[in-house]
């Protein structure tokens, strides 16, 4: 994956959690995260702070998966 392919799949959904970067691109989270911290720099990028989860009660969403990503464009 290169960074113009998570620019069009941010573009695209314009608002993604980490775990679905994860998930879609099949790379680490650590990974995405220095490519995401490219686009925070450039000001096209917003990170929302972790979340405590996904938002059910199922408690199976890994903590440091549901930070949030915004494409700003």
């Amino acid at each position: 994956m290169i960074l113009s392919d998570l620019k069009t799949y941010l573009i695209l959904q314009r608002r993604v959690v980490l775990h679905d970067l994860v998930t879609h691109f099949n790379i680490e989270a650590n990974a995405i995260r220095g490519m995401l911290d490219k686009w925070i720099i450039k000001g096209k990028v917003r990170k929302y702070g972790k979340e405590s989860g996904c938002g059910t009660s199922c408690c199976k969403c890994d903590p440091t998966l549901t930070e949030i990503y915004e494409w700003l464009d």
